[in-house]
C-alpha cells in the first residue's frame, strides 16, 4: 500500500492530507507534527485567542478525532531527526518510518533576539505558535509595560492587543517607518495614527541596542540612548522558512524549499508547500507567508501526488485585525511607482499600488467591496487608469466589466 507521509502539522499540512482524503487517495496517510496540540489555526493566536475571545478547541482546525476517523495516522508531539532521501526512510529516534512519498510542510521559524542582548531572559517572547502565546498571555494585564521590538504586522497586531487590554505599549521599528519592507507610506501613515490614537508610544528609526536585567527582563536601552522600564518584550522582527531538515537532506533550497510549479524538489518522491517553500511566479521566484498560500498550494500537491498534474497558480492577498480595523491585500506590490488613495480617513479607505499604468496591489482598511474589486481586477489582468480609482464618482463595479 502507497504510504505518503507530511510533516509538519500545521495549515499546509493539515489541508495536504485532508485533500488527499477527499480526492479518494486510500492508500497510508501519516501526519508528523512537532506541537503536542492537532493542527490549528495560526492567525488568531495573537489576536482573538490572546484577548481571550476563542477557545483552544475553535483554534483547531479540525477536532483531533477527524484523523482517526480518516485513517490518518496523526503522530504529534514527534520530532523528526532526519530523512535518507535515498532509502526513502524518515528517522524519528525511537523509530524509522518508510515512505513512498514525502511532503515538507515545516512552516517557519521567528527571528529571535541575540542572547548578547538580553534575547534569553525570561520575559522575551515571539509570536509563532501556541506555547509562545500561551506563555505571554499571563502578562497581558492592565497597566503592564510592554516594549514591542519590530513595526510589521506581527508587531502591531500585538500592540493592538495590548493596547486594548489596557496594557503601556512602547513600540519600536529601526526602519524609518512602520511597515516599510511591506507598504507604501500611504498605508504606514494610516496605521501610524492608528496607534497613536489608542496611546501606543510608537518610536520609528529607532531600534533596541540591548534588553536589561537579572534572569528576566527589566529594562531596555535603545539606540538613540533613551532607557525604557519594561515587564516584558514581545520580538516581531520576522520568520525565516523552516529548511534546516530539508537541507540535511539533501534537497534544493533558495529562499525556502525550493519546489517547481507543481510542489516538486529537486530530490525524487520529496515535494513541498506553504511558507517553507519558494516556487515561480512571475518569470521568478517568490516565497509567500500567508495562510491562503499554505492551504491552496498544499492542495495543488495533494492533487499533483494523485496523478492530477496541475501547476500552482498563485494568487496572493492578505489580512491583518488591528483594533476595529481589517486590512486587507491583494497582490504583490514590489516595484511600484506610485500609489493612489481612494476614500478618506474615518471611512472605508484603500491605496492602490501602481507600476506605471499596471496595477499591482490593493491595501484595503475597513473596506472590503474596494478589496474584492481589486482583486478581481489583478486577477483578471485590469488596470484601470489611476485617475479613474482615485474619483470618488466611479462605478468600482463597472471597472469589472470594462
Amino acid at each position: 500500500m502507497r504510504h505518503i507521509v507530511v510533516i509538519g502539522a500545521g495549515q499546509a499540512g493539515s489541508s495536504c492530507v485532508v485533500k488527499l482524503r477527499n480526492g479518494g487517495f486510500d492508500g497510508k496517510i501519516t501526519l508528523i507534527g512537532a506541537e503536542t496540540q492537532p493542527p490549528y489555526q495560526r492567525p488568531p493566536l495573537s489576536k482573538a485567542y490572546l484577548m481571550g475571545d476563542m477557545t483552544l478547541e475553535r483554534l483547531y482546525l479540525r477536532p483531533e478525532a477527524f484523523y482517526a476517523e480518516q485513517q490518518i495516522d496523526l503522530r504529534l508531539g514527534t520530532h523528526v531527526q532526519g530523512i535518507d532521501a535515498a532509502s526513502k526512510m524518515i528517522d524519528l529516534g525511537a523509530e524509522h518510518l518508510s515512505y513512498d512519498d514525502l511532503v515538507l510542510t515545516t512552516g517557519s521559524v521567528p527571528h529571535r533576539l541575540p542572547a548578547a542582548i538580553g534575547g534569553a531572559l525570561d520575559g522575551v517572547h515571539v509570536v509563532r505558535g501556541l506555547a509562545d502565546v500561551d506563555a505571554m498571555a499571563p502578562r497581558f494585564v492592565e497597566g503592564a509595560r510592554v516594549l514591542i521590538v519590530g513595526g510589521g504586522y506581527i508587531g502591531l497586531e500585538a500592540a493592538s492587543v495590548a493596547a486594548k487590554l489596557g496594557l503601556k505599549v512602547t513600540l519600536v521599528e529601526m526602519a524609518p517607518r512602520i511597515l516599510q519592507r511591506v507598504a507604501a507610506p500611504e498605508t504606514s501613515d494610516f496605521f501610524r495614527e492608528l496607534h497613536t490614537s489608542h496611546g501606543v508610544d510608537l518610536r520609528e528609526g529607532v531600534g533596541l541596542d540591548r534588553l536589561t536585567g537579572e534572569g528576566a527582563v527589566s529594562g531596555a536601552v535603545l539606540t538613540d540612548g533613551t532607557k525604557l522600564d519594561v515587564d516584558f518584550v514581545i520580538v516581531g522582527v520576522g520568520i525565516a522558512p523552516a529548511t534546516t531538515l530539508a537541507e540535511a537532506a539533501g534537497v534544493g533550497v533558495d529562499n525556502g524549499i525550493a519546489v517547481d510549479a507543481q510542489g516538486r524538489t529537486d530530490v525524487p518522491h520529496i515535494w513541498a508547500a506553504g511558507d517553507c517553500t519558494s516556487f515561480p511566479y512571475g518569470g521568478g521566484r517568490i516565497r509567500l507567508e500567508s495562510v491562503p498560500n499554505a492551504i491552496e498550494q498544499a492542495e495543488i500537491v495533494a492533487e499533483n501526488l494523485m496523478g492530477a498534474g496541475k501547476d500552482y497558480v498563485a494568487k496572493p492577498w492578505f489580512w491583518s485585525d488591528q483594533y476595529d480595523i481589517k486590512l486587507q491585500i491583494a497582490g504583490l506590490n514590489t516595484g511600484y511607482d506610485r500609489v493612489v488613495t481612494r476614500g478618506a480617513a474615518g471611512g472605508p479607505v484603500s491605496f492602490w499600488y501602481y507600476k506605471g499604468e499596471t496595477l499591482l496591489a490593493v491595501d484595503a482598511a475597513n473596506d472590503p467591496r474596494g478589496y474584492m474589486i481589486g482583486k478581481r481586477l489583478i486577477e483578471s489582468g485590469k488596470s484601470p487608469a489611476p485617475e479613474v480609482i482615485a474619483d470618488p464618482d466611479t462605478d468600482m463595479k463597472a471597472l469589472l466589466k470594462a
